[in-house]
């Protein structure tokens, strides 16, 4: 069976993201257009240090990004949560994955229309013999105990729904993220989607909407095996 969170790296380990931080006079612009995580995204340290040296009182925080890796994620939101100025986070195209709760730990959130927000029960890799494969699993369900937590303070919905939802990869429309209060409100001034709101090579999720699908391009060659080696050692330290 193909382990989704390495194809999601695998399947986007080439394709351009933009992540750039600019604070000018009382507020400031964080571009998350990225995946989540060092293989190829923003790794939460940085994205840390880059928060934390902001003075502004206001900061908008620019979201675009597949996921990527949970424990990243978490940091990045603890970060925000933490950070005494106000934070808006803006959905530009699609907020799925770990980046869905890096978009909740903002004090307002709003939503591009046309934009996505995906929810999703954790991946992960995972390597040794059925006591280790018990103990992840074991890791996993509290992993998705806590991202629902998150869910349901934001919306007020149940534990039996947002685990309903999580388990069926749910993708909610701009209107429907509003709808179940994961956010705030729909941009009435946005503008036309970004160059890369659809740029995302989505394979690896189940539910893919028909709008957000990449065809598949002509792309270097990378060591699988090489990766593969750098995931498994990251599951195993954080666990």
């Amino acid at each position: 069976m193909k382990n989704k969170l390495l194809q999601l790296f695998r399947d986007n380990v080439a394709r351009p993201g933009n992540y750039a931080v600019r604070a000018d006079g009382d507020e400031a612009r964080i571009n998350i257009y990225e995946p989540i995580g060092g293989w190829f995204g923003i790794e939460a340290v940085q994205f840390a240090n880059d928060l934390n040296a902001i003075t502004a009182p206001v900061i908008h925080l620019h979201i675009n990004s597949p996921g990527g890796d949970v424990f990243d994620g978490r940091a990045m939101a603890t970060n925000i949560r933490q950070h005494p100025s106000k934070v808006i986070a803006h959905i530009d195209g699609l907020a799925a994955s770990a980046a869905t709760y890096v978009a909740l730990a903002a004090n307002e959130v709003e939503i591009a229309d046309g934009a996505f927000f995906m929810i999703h029960n954790a991946w992960t890799i995972a390597l040794g013999n059925a006591a280790d494969m018990r103990d992840t699993a074991e890791l996993l369900d509290k992993v998705d105990r806590s991202i629902s937590a998150d869910y349901q303070r934001k919306t007020g919905a149940g534990a039996d729904q947002i685990a309903d939802w999580m388990a069926a990869e749910t993708w909610f429309t701009a209107a429907e993220a509003l709808e179940h209060g994961f956010v705030d409100r729909i941009a009435e001034d946005a503008e036309s989607a970004p160059e890369n709101a659809s740029h995302w090579n989505l394979a690896a999720y189940a539910n893919t909407p028909a709008a957000l699908a990449v065809p598949p391009k002509n792309e270097p060659q990378y060591d699988r095996a090489r990766m593969e080696r750098r995931l498994a050692l990251l599951e195993r330290t954080a666990a």
